[in-house]
């Protein structure tokens, strides 16, 4: 088994996040990985020399959060008043008073572009589709071909329950990972799964933990053994991602940017879930495929919840009336597990903070991929 120590010599010996790595790694790792660790490919990450576009990106521990009474009321959205939302968030991040220079300092015509959305929650709770139109319109603005923009998560099928189709996205690519064919199949006439040849075996994921599946459940995980292969979708399909999560809880913690892209980008994820959870949200991204094309992470808190996810529970549902932007998605995260928290202490659905829901951003700014310390993260909040 790797120790602590092994783990933290192979992170050290590399040149991950070198300007936002803590220079008391041992100090940070001891006090969220135990002495013997569940072994994961994560030395692995020394091998990949970072890029400029890397985590956390061009503004590492910024985060711009934009709230309007406006964007919601009766359970309508205001489809113009969140796009005012997010034009304010990227403007304010960047300094840039053109909006349209604004989005090209993360993007550019020739680029494939990826909108990473959150569709498991159905029509009840998922990326909303404001937020998604508003960021496409706004980069078509930018100069940003429609072709060039693709809307995708793990499950295709998950994306047209949610509302993400042809009809309502109009010349936009929306794809996914795991699919089935217009009979409701996951297999081919061959009888192999279609999500077969959407996932890339040159990059995976290992940790010493496997699982089997019921042939019900398979399909949605593609693979059994002790790798979870990327998506080719974030390996080969799409050269920058926009990353839109929801604000939302997972227990005593929160789904947002770094858990909707590590466990939307890989296949048999069923055996991480109950003792991986935090290294597989952190480790996860650390991989080149997310780390290096994941330039922006914008948050739809217009409406989330505080319980009861990451499902749509409609009882815990709330209207935040909130949009995180910001590339670092450590400190992005770490803003919406303090609006989560402090919603759920009102609540009464929990008293304190738990130690173990902030762990993966531990772990994550261990890894350089941002900043999880507050009095490190600058927040700026606009109202509009």
């Amino acid at each position: 088994m790797a120790t602590r120590r092994t783990f933290v010599k192979s992170i050290a010996a590399g040149s991950l996040g070198a300007a936002v790595l803590t220079p008391s790694v041992n100090t940070v790792l001891a006090g969220i990985l135990p002495e013997e660790k569940t072994r994961t490919n994560a030395a692995d990450l020394t091998k990949y020399p970072r890029t400029e576009h890397s985590m956390p990106g061009k503004f590492p521990g910024r985060v711009v959060q934009v709230r309007s009474e406006k964007c919601i009321a009766d359970n309508v959205f205001n489809r113009g008043e969140i796009d005012r939302m997010v034009r304010e968030g990227i403007v304010k991040l960047t300094g840039e008073e053109d909006p349209g220079k604004a989005w090209r300092m993360f993007v550019s015509p020739s680029d494939v572009i990826g909108l990473k959305v959150n569709p498991i929650g159905g029509t009840l709770l998922s990326t909303s589709h404001e937020i998604v139109h508003a960021v496409i319109a706004q980069l078509e603005a930018a100069g940003i071909p429609r072709k060039q923009i693709v809307i995708w998560d793990r499950r295709e099928f998950e994306l047209h329950e949610a509302g993400f189709t042809e009809a309502n996205f109009p010349g936009i690519t929306i794809t996914g990972t795991e699919r089935k064919d217009a009979a409701g199949s996951f297999y081919d006439a061959a009888g192999k799964l279609y999500g077969e040849a959407m996932i890339d075996k040159q990059w995976s994921y290992w940790a010493d933990v496997e699982q089997s599946y019921d042939a019900e459940t398979i399909p949605y995980m593609i693979n059994e053994g002790k790798h979870s292969y990327f998506s080719r979708i974030c390996t080969q399909q799409v050269d920058k991602i926009i990353n839109i999560p929801i604000l939302k809880n997972a227990g005593s913690s929160v789904t947002l940017c770094l858990k909707n892209l590590a466990y939307g980008s890989i296949s048999n994820t069923g055996r991480l879930h109950k003792t991986l959870w935090s290294e597989t949200s952190a480790e996860v991204c650390a991989f080149p495929p997310l780390r290096d094309k994941v330039v922006l992470n914008i948050v739809d808190g217009i409406r989330g919840c505080y319980n009861g996810g990451p499902g749509a529970n409609p009882q815990f549902f709330t209207d935040y009336k909130t949009v995180l932007v910001g590339t670092d998605p450590v400190a992005v995260d770490r803003i919406g597990y303090d609006i989560v928290l402090k919603k759920r202490i009102a609540e009464n659905i929990q008293k304190e903070e738990s130690p173990k829901g902030k762990k993966f951003l531990e772990l994550a700014q261990a890894l350089g991929l941002g900043v999880a310390d507050p009095a490190k993260i600058t927040l700026e909040s606009v109202t509009v």
